[in-house]
């Protein structure tokens, strides 16, 4: 048995199919995709990487089925699927996801593909794991996928306090340790044992509270921004493929940004910190519905109205209208005196922390400094936004 020294969980000890996978090709590649991608030109010290999050997604399912008493082959498919949870990120993560999605017609939890054949596939079968098996649990189906995605899934555990650590904020550090065992299932539904409804709060308000300073920032929002659209001229424009482009590693997309003309620019400023600015933040009750219902071509049709009305180069004008507030964690079930219980139904927190949220929704558009003022009169009068 290995023991790798971990910045959260201390040590994690790796054996069976879990060191044999941390050596593949797919493994290793998340050691150049970073967990928060932007998020590290706001908080410096944020540079950890999803093989490192893997490390621990897979340390704390490995605890978790200690505690339910899950052995065996089911519980090798688990560990192996909580450690190749995110194998298929592309660069950047969750910052290229749409584009992957829109192209492919896949999640980045949807891995069948990636383990249908080839290296992945021979190590898991060499344990007597099916690849299929592994690819559900991966997706979150069956009683024992709930493990690794679901409401109270291990992967939130991991990247709340992880990410905390690494940007240095309080607000993440929630109690993994407790969360894994108070874990039980009731009638095949993952939940937390009787007494817990704080538990549950307390990864309701860390989630909650990283959204707001962490995850949804609006320097990281611009950043990822740019990042889409010249990810997507980047696609249209040259002969990189949607596939190859979603093996890549976060180094190797800026470097192919770098070498294409048209998103050169852009890259020099995601490189140097030299992002838009933003020209319109609004709150979500200054939004008509007919905004936030307009797709991704929709957008993009917007944002070329708003270039051509100004005279501008494609790519100035970003529209970035996130979807409505949702907060999943809400639903999470809680034992409550012999009944099991969703969190909303039971916590007078969740009330006041959707307010929060919608609170803190925007809808921004960005642009290069110089244009600032005239994109946002301009932006105001084509979206029908209210003052």
């Amino acid at each position: 048995m290995n023991a790798i020294k971990d910045a959260v969980h201390d040590y994690i000890e790796v054996d069976g199919v879990a060191r044999d996978l941390l050596d593949t090709t797919a493994m290793q590649r998340l050691r150049h995709v970073k967990q928060l991608s932007t998020v590290r030109l706001v908080y410096p010290s944020a540079n950890h990487t999803r093989f490192e999050h893997s490390l621990g997604v897979y340390h704390l399912a490995r605890q978790a089925l200690e505690h339910l008493e899950i052995t065996g082959a089911r519980a090798e498919a688990v560990r192996a699927a909580a450690l190749l949870h995110d194998v298929g990120h592309g660069p950047y993560g969750h910052q290229t996801e749409r584009i992957i999605e829109r192209r492919l017609g896949r999640h980045h939890d949807d891995i069948d593909h990636l383990l249908a054949d080839g290296e992945l596939a021979t190590v898991l079968e060499s344990h007597g794991l099916d690849t299929g098996t592994v690819a559900d649990l991966i997706a979150g189906e069956g009683k024992l996928g709930q493990l690794v995605s679901s409401d109270l899934d291990v992967d939130r555990m991991d990247y709340l306090v992880r990410d905390a650590h690494h940007t240095g904020v309080p607000y993440g550090t929630v109690d993994p340790g407790r969360l894994v065992r108070v874990l039980q299932f009731v009638d095949g539904d993952l939940a937390l044992a009787e007494g817990n409804v704080a538990t549950a709060e307390s990864l309701l308000v860390a989630r909650a509270l990283m959204n707001a300073t962490v995850y949804r920032h609006h320097v990281s929002r611009i950043a990822g921004s740019m990042l889409e659209r010249a990810s997507e001229q980047l696609l249209d424009g040259t002969d990189v493929g949607v596939e190859e482009f979603a093996r890549m590693t976060d180094a190797q997309l800026l470097a192919a940004l770098r070498e294409f003309e048209t998103t050169a620019p852009v890259a020099a400023r995601l490189a140097e910190r030299r992002l838009y600015k933003r020209a319109v933040w609004t709150e979500l009750e200054e939004v008509p519905e007919w905004v936030l219902g307009a797709d991704h071509e929709e957008r993009r049709e917007l944002e070329a109205d708003l270039e051509d009305a100004l005279g501008l180069e494609e790519g100035d004008v970003i529209i970035d209208c996130p979807g409505r507030p949702s907060m999943p964690e809400t639903h999470s079930r809680v034992v409550v005196n012999g009944d099991v219980r969703r969190l909303h139904e039971q916590s007078p927190l969740v009330q006041g922390l959707q307010a929060a949220q919608r609170a803190q929704w925007r809808l921004g558009v960005y642009t290069p400094e110089p244009h600032a003022d005239t994109v946002q009169d301009a932006a105001t009068d084509l979206l029908e936004l209210t003052e």
